[in-house]
């Protein structure tokens, strides 16, 4: 009886618990749901990932290296071009900061860095690498960070940090090698391995060396067992994610941009740091996060959607210091991401909390962007804001251009721009086939929520849109084209972008074999060892091999395999999968780089300067083979 009754009341209190998670508003959710994300040990810190901070705090312990010239690093960035800037080989990071490496090399030092937390506790283990040509000075730098009032004090053979708010203590000490305190940091030889241990108790190195490898041999066997022959690419995926993703103190969030030398050497300060967020890019680090980690997925999906609060629309570029592009906008796969996130998770209060501002975003492209029953790129006017670059390309062409977020396309050579409609004259296949699918999913989540109404008028939307996208297509050719809004002659330059009408399901199953056969398995256009090019193969600009002219884009390569989903070609597919799949792990399994955009004739990411070497959105190229392996569950 006592057990029967035992069970009863855990029943209870669980019944309880769900009752009052049920009863939070969507606001305190995501309030609720940021807290949780913003705890303990991680590579918080966007301007250095040897920096190991403890949230909610901001405790942290940042590692630098002096060589014997006097020679200091304090920054380490993942793909750092500066002079002198230390070489980074990533490695395994889990999302919670249970376990960490990366390879570092500087001026003749080679090291692995990994680091290990449970709670309060954190160790991290320097080794350098036996082919080191010279010995090095580890600097170990415990502080506070972000002006939190933290208390700290530091012993010849011990530190120790404290908020203010509470009382509790992380002591901190340094084994493996002998240590001399400079001031507020401690000194190390690196000739051999050290471990800096945050934890009440003593730790020798080798209980510190036992400690990190049974978490990265746990993370390792887990997602071996759960990804089998996938492994690699999933590793790649998680690594990039999770290196990438950072708290920033200036919102008090956790979120993960396109990059950190983006958030960093573009918009960040020395002392707080910074974020770059874009539109599509986010959305697509969201979808890949929802494969392994649901609050960081939510978290991205939620904080470039409510970036949309007061503009009614998602704009292009979101950044640490206020500044959102209110002239443009981006493609529209918010709606997508969302969908994904709830078939996955099954949370009806995500769709609640977003919905409003992705239906503002669906109505606002037809009251800015509808041009002669399609949809052409724009660049509006607006009053100027006082922010960095807040002028930076509004009301121009090549503003009209980024919204396509294909900035320097061929596509749009020779197109002009009409300052009294903010628009290019140009009707783009590529923007009104993915409103069309954004009408699809948005009228999924509008049933959802029990707006009937709304369905139905996104499913007449998108209707016409799907039904005036025939209108630009070219029988003879078997294609779809951008159209002239000033003669209503096709362009016949094109991009991977003139495949979306797959996405929206325009084409009968016979016009999508067509497409196929003459244009993406063609070797003269996008067809080759390494695809799909932003550019076809014949033409001319192709050969500039130059950011979106010529080179591989990843989020490319998923919005086509994602519209080859909706058709029976399954060899064509599978194909597909393979390329994008070999194209990743070429970079990745030799020096842990995932880029920005590849090289389409020799699959490199690095010939050329315009290519972050550590971009999240590159991983798509593994989320393709993940969902065409059928390793992670994806929704069409």
């Amino acid at each position: 009886m006592k057990i029967h009754r035992l069970l009863i009341a855990i029943a209870l209190l669980a019944a309880s618990q769900q009752t009052s998670a049920a009863e939070l508003t969507p606001d305190q959710r995501y309030d609720q749901l940021q807290r949780n994300l913003g705890k303990g040990w991680n590579t918080w810190d966007a301007r250095t990932v040897l920096n190991h901070v403890y949230l909610p705090y901001g405790l942290a312990v940042q590692l630098c290296l002096l060589d014997d010239d006097g020679h200091r690093a304090d920054k380490f960035l993942i793909g750092d071009r500066r002079e002198n800037a230390p070489l980074l080989h990533p490695g395994p990071h889990s999302y919670d900061g249970s376990y960490t490496s990366i390879d570092v090399k500087w001026n003749g030092t080679d090291m692995r860095v990994e680091s290990a937390a449970e709670g309060e506790k954190n160790i991290i283990l320097v080794t350098p690498a036996a082919n080191s040509s010279t010995a090095m000075t580890l600097v170990v730098k415990p502080q506070g960070m972000w002006k939190r009032g933290n208390t700290l004090a530091y012993d010849d053979n011990e530190f120790r940090m404290s908020p203010n708010s509470m009382q509790m203590t992380i002591k901190g000490h340094i084994v493996g090698a002998p240590s001399q305190r400079l001031g507020k940091e401690y000194h190390v030889r690196l000739d051999r391995p050290v471990a800096i241990v945050c934890s009440g108790s003593e730790t020798t190195i080798a209980e510190a060396q036992q400690f990190v490898e049974s978490h990265g041999k746990q993370l390792e066997t887990e997602k071996r067992r759960q990804y089998g022959s996938d492994y690699d690419c999933y590793n790649a995926m998680q690594s990039v994610l999770g290196w990438d993703n950072i708290y920033d103190p200036t919102i008090r969030k956790v979120i993960t941009p396109v990059s950190r030398i983006w958030s960093v050497e573009w918009f960040g300060s020395d002392d707080m740091g910074g974020f770059t967020l874009f539109c599509w890019d986010t959305y697509f680090a969201a979808i890949m996060l929802s494969a392994g980690n649901k609050e960081l997925a939510y978290a991205n999906a939620i904080e470039i959607t409510k970036a949309a609060d007061g503009l009614g629309f998602v704009p292009n570029a979101y950044f640490n210091n206020g500044f959102r592009s209110r002239d443009r906008s981006q493609p529209p796969v918010g709606s997508m991401a969302v969908w994904t996130l709830y078939k996955k998770y099954g949370e009806k209060w995500l769709l609640e909390y977003l919905y409003d501002e992705l239906m503002a975003w669906n109505q606002w492209w037809m009251e800015k962007r509808l041009n002669k029953g399609l949809l052409s790129l724009g660049s509006n006017e607006y009053g100027m804001i006082t922010y960095y670059r807040s002028e930076y390309a509004q009301h121009s062409r090549y503003g009209a251009i980024l919204e396509s977020g294909l900035d320097n396309s061929q596509m749009y050579d020779g197109v002009e721009f009409n300052p009294k409609t903010s628009l290019l004259e140009q009707n783009d296949v590529g923007i009104s086939s993915l409103y069309a699918m954004d009408c699809d999913y948005l009228a999924l989540i509008a049933d959802e929520l029990g707006k009937k109404k709304d369905a139905r008028q996104l499913r007449k939307r998108g209707a016409t849109m799907k039904r005036n996208l025939q209108e630009v297509w070219d029988e003879k050719s078997a294609f779809y084209y951008n159209r002239s809004t000033k003669d209503g002659t096709l362009n016949r330059r094109t991009s991977p972008t003139c495949f979306y009408p797959l996405l929206a399901k325009v084409p009968t199953e016979e016009q999508a074999r067509r497409i196929i056969e003459a244009h993406l398995t063609n070797p003269d256009e996008y067809w080759g060892e390494y695809i799909i090019p932003a550019t076809p193969r014949n033409d001319p600009a192709f050969s500039d091999n130059e950011y979106w002219r010529g080179r591989i884009w990843a989020p490319l390569n998923f919005l086509v395999y994602m519209g080859l989903r909706n058709y029976n070609f399954p060899d064509v597919r599978h194909q597909f999968a393979e390329k994008s799949k070999a194209l990743l792990l070429k970079s990745w399994l030799k020096n842990g780089y995932v880029f920005e955009n590849y090289n389409a004739t020799t699959g490199e990411g690095d010939d050329e300067v315009r290519s972050d070497k550590f971009y999240h959105w590159g991983a798509l190229l593994a989320y393709i083979a993940l969902m065409e392996n059928n390793a992670i569950k994806n929704v069409k």
